[in-house]
């Protein structure tokens, strides 16, 4: 079965930082561009980050970039997401996602994981 599974979350005052990682198995993980989203109370769900399958292509959200940093390790099945200079606006639950075009169109979801910024 596919699984996604976020960790890193946590508590973390304004300035700091966080590494998100997010653990895949199931499916083949090299054919697959990963992003993180995140989605806050009261809004919508907005992407933060996309990586390409072979890691050779990152694209950030305004608001994050130059503070957050996708990777991804293909041996490892694993994509992290380096969060640095959190602010209070950061505050909100991060979703892991592997998407790919070739083949079948494909799409899978983990279940979040939250961080939370605040003094």
């Amino acid at each position: 079965q596919v699984q996604l599974v976020e960790s890193g979350g946590g508590l973390v005052q304004p300035g700091g930082s966080l590494r998100l990682s997010c653990a895949a198995s199931g499916f083949t993980f090299s054919n697959y561009a990963m992003s993180w989203y995140r989605q806050a109370p009261g809004k919508e769900r907005e992407l933060v980050a996309t990586i390409t399958s072979a890691g050779g292509s990152t694209n950030y959200a305004d608001s994050v970039k130059g503070r957050f940093t996708i990777s991804r390790d293909n041996a490892k099945n694993t994509v992290y997401l380096q969060m640095n200079s959190l602010k209070p606006e950061d505050t909100a639950v991060y979703y892991c996602n592997a998407a790919r075009k070739t083949y079948v169109k494909r799409e899978y979801w983990g279940q979040g994981t939250q961080v939370t910024v605040s003094s």
